[in-house]
């Protein structure tokens, strides 16, 4: 099940959803093999990602392809919040999906 956002998503690094939790942002191309989403398998080529706190203390992961209005799960999402807080841990997936090969999100303990 895909989820929409709005098309007006953040494009900043820091953003707010809806309900003024922080949302992080960054536009990537995605690595050799891209990455694997939940509902339509791998994506390659210019994406942008989501990170941001789930309503039950997890941590969500979208991806969709820049410009588009589709928004993907990240294969992995929702994880555990991170220890190392949500800033750092977006920063991994930033750099999950700058390597590719079908990425997916990246433990959070560490």
């Amino acid at each position: 099940m895909a989820t929409n956002q709005p098309a007006d998503a953040p494009h900043p690094h820091r953003g707010s959803s809806q309900d003024g939790a922080v949302r992080l942002t960054a536009h990537v191309k995605a690595g050799p093999g891209g990455v694997m989403t939940d509902e339509v398998g791998v994506i390659t080529g210019d994406v942008t990602l989501t990170t941001e706190p789930g309503p039950d203390g997890s941590v969500e992961v979208r991806v969709q392809y820049t410009g588009a209005e589709e928004w993907y799960t990240l294969t992995g999402s929702p994880a555990p919040h991170p220890p190392g807080g949500l800033a750092a841990f977006h920063e991994r997936v930033v750099d999950a999906v700058k390597a590719g090969g079908a990425a997916e999100v990246p433990d959070t303990i560490s």
